[in-house]
């Protein structure tokens, strides 16, 4: 049986992979920061582990809880977008600056040297769940300015890392803009659909997408 880790699973995007992959039987271990994260998680049969991606000292910890583990599959999905999403013309606050960066850039770059040997290790896949708002070849506009330059540093740090671990397949993926908390009620794509694709693009991995950035639908998104 595959092993399926997913980062930041508590709800939205990240709890919609634990589902389809526990109802795929794949066996999952799945990441929270409180119980209540921890309740949504183990009431679809995936092993939970308590991690904070925001906090050096919880992130570090990650690689002794998985002492042992091969994995075939590791999906970062954590991230926050600033609070007031703001263009260029405000600048954003420290608190906001630090929260953003923080979870979104920091934390990815902590989890890749304690989770990329695990997925080498099977000559799997290592995911990362970005934004078309950080592409900049793509770039249609300057709201949530902080969020895209997040996304943008995951970007580099998964393309970067990818030299680093040629055994494993590290790459971007945007989500689209879906129905969660961050995307609002009114985004055209639900969880579930966002999820299907990017699991679609996922099975079908090939050397095109090691250090890539594609949508969920599987078009490769400039950067």
């Amino acid at each position: 049986m595959s092993t399926v880790l997913v980062m930041g699973a508590s709800r939205g995007i990240g709890l919609e992979f634990v589902r389809q992959y526990r109802d795929a039987g794949t066996r999952v271990i799945a990441t929270a920061r409180d119980a209540i994260g921890r309740g949504h998680i183990e009431a679809l049969g995936a092993q939970c582990l308590t991690l904070d991606v925001a906090n050096p000292a919880s992130v570090s910890g990650l690689a002794w809880q998985l002492d042992g583990e091969k994995l075939d599959l590791a999906i970062y999905v954590a991230g926050v977008m600033d609070q007031d999403r703001a263009s260029p013309r405000t600048p954003p606050t420290q608190a906001d600056f630090d929260r953003v960066m923080h979870t979104n850039v920091m934390g990815a770059m902590m989890a890749i040297p304690q989770v990329a040997p695990l997925v080498e290790s099977t000559g799997g896949a290592m995911a990362f769940i970005s934004s078309q708002m950080a592409s900049m070849g793509a770039l249609n506009g300057s709201g949530a300015w902080l969020y895209r330059v997040s996304k943008a540093g995951l970007n580099m740090a998964v393309r970067a890392a990818q030299l680093d671990y040629p055994a494993a397949t590290l790459l971007a993926l945007s989500p689209g803009w879906v129905q969660t908390d961050m995307g609002g009620r009114g985004a055209p794509l639900t969880a579930e659909a966002s999820v299907e694709g990017m699991r679609r693009v996922l099975a079908q991995l090939g050397p095109e997408h090691r250090g890539a950035f594609y949508n969920h639908d599987g078009e490769p998104l400039p950067w």
